[in-house]
């Protein structure tokens, strides 16, 4: 029963006691950890700050990227809008090289055509003057045969 109602000796030696330890922990004990809890605070701010710093970083580099990424799509349409103009361009200076070429074939194929038609002309002009002159040539010996009939002709062409 003493606990339940202790002696003032007991009361005051437990109080000295708890001086004592109470003033060990004052001197050594509480500098030290209210200086580490300080460090360990300041660190936690730190790091609290150094993260929220870290987030609006991050938010930014979302926000540049947005950018660049809407950037780099409007070069992409601009490059891709100029490969197809010369594209097209250059289909149509093809089609038209091409028409070009096909005409100009056409027509030294025209001539080339009436060149040789004029040369077959003349070819059977010329024939047709050979031939005639030998068939005359025949006509004029079966009918001149004879010195008579010769001097008649000659007379006549006279």
């Amino acid at each position: 029963m003493e606990l339940i109602s202790p002696g003032i000796g007991l009361v005051f030696w437990m109080t000295v006691a708890f001086g004592i330890v109470f003033f060990v922990l004052a001197k050594y004990a509480w500098p030290t950890i209210t200086m580490a809890l300080a460090k360990r605070e300041k660190h936690i701010i730190e790091a609290l700050q150094a993260a929220e710093l870290a987030r609006k970083e991050i938010v930014q580099l979302k926000i540049d990227n947005e950018v660049l990424l809407q950037q780099a799509r409007e070069e992409r349409d601009v490059i891709l809008a100029d490969a197809r103009k010369i594209r097209e361009k250059f289909l149509e200076e093809s089609r038209q090289k091409a028409t070009e070429e096909a005409e100009r074939i056409i027509e030294n194929a025209k001539e080339n055509i009436e060149n040789e038609r004029k040369a077959a002309l003349v070819e059977i002009k010329n024939q047709i003057a050979i031939i005639s002159i030998e068939v005359a040539e025949k006509i004029l010996k079966e009918k001149l045969q004879t010195t008579e009939a010769q001097e008649k002709y000659i007379e006549k062409l006279l």
